[in-house]
């Protein structure tokens, strides 16, 4: 492990995102703002939707915004890297590991979904308004999903950059992306599927469910969630498993 490289390289994605800083925040605001406007604000005090829904859909929508801006920072490059420009030639020459290589992918993107969690929820508090029922009595179990949820989106991204081709990214947000949205109770809690009892457990594969239930239980603990411990424990799990899927698939492809 050579620190020095390993630090260039993340001052390098960092300087980069810096320079397209206006762009990355419209596109981790534009569409959770549009969200919880519509949701959050138009629905509620239209009174389509009680009050009480603005605190269980901000956990969700956190949620969301973390792991997609996770996932766009880290598969969208290696996409392109691998693929496209070839740029990624000028890392593996670079005096460090491959798989480390990897990792610095991963920490730029946790770094990147971290702050886009962040820059979200205090700019849905402000759009959603009055009514926000949030509870940071367990700030400490929140940072620690918020890590968690990093993790997995920039983990998440690793594993698709390296497994699919340029022509298929559409096909990974309609067949991947998209459904994992959908069926990722940001919208709603878990507890809500139980009029559908097979979908309910069905969508337990789902790992935004454990991001959004995670967060929800630790923004808003009165509203139903899955238990906290229950959540930690899938999401260490989740991570490892992408994190060792992503780093095999890394290697083999900067091999080949």
């Amino acid at each position: 492990m050579n620190w020095k490289t390993f630090f260039a390289l993340l001052s390098r994605d960092g300087a980069v995102a810096r320079k397209n800083l206006i762009p990355m925040l419209l596109q981790n605001l534009l569409q959770p703002l549009l969200f919880t406007f519509v949701f959050g604000r138009v629905m509620t005090t239209s009174g389509m939707m009680p009050q009480s829904y603005k605190s269980t859909l901000l956990p969700g929508i956190i949620a969301i915004s973390m792991v997609m801006s996770g996932v766009w920072a880290v598969a969208m490059p290696l996409i392109s890297e691998f693929q496209f420009t070839k740029e990624i030639e000028d890392r593996l020459l670079a005096p460090i590991d491959i798989g480390w290589l990897a990792v610095q992918k991963v920490v730029a993107g946790m770094i990147q979904a971290t702050v886009a969690g962040l820059v979200v929820l205090p700019a849905a508090w402000l759009v959603m308004g009055s009514g926000l029922d949030l509870d940071l009595g367990r700030l400490l179990e929140f940072v620690l999903i918020a890590l968690l949820v990093a993790l997995f989106s920039a983990a998440g991204g690793l594993a698709l950059g390296c497994s699919i081709g340029q022509t298929q990214v559409g096909l990974m947000f309609s067949l991947v992306l998209a459904p994992m949205m959908m069926f990722g109770c940001a919208y709603y809690p878990w507890e809500a599927l139980k009029p559908f009892p097979v979908l309910q457990y069905a969508v337990l594969i789902n790992p935004l469910v454990y991001a959004s239930e995670g967060l929800r239980g630790t923004l808003v603990p009165n509203k139903p969630h899955i238990d906290t411990m229950i959540v930690i424990a899938v999401l260490v799990a989740i991570d490892f498993l992408l994190l060792f899927v992503g780093l095999k698939r890394f290697n083999s492809k900067a091999v080949s």
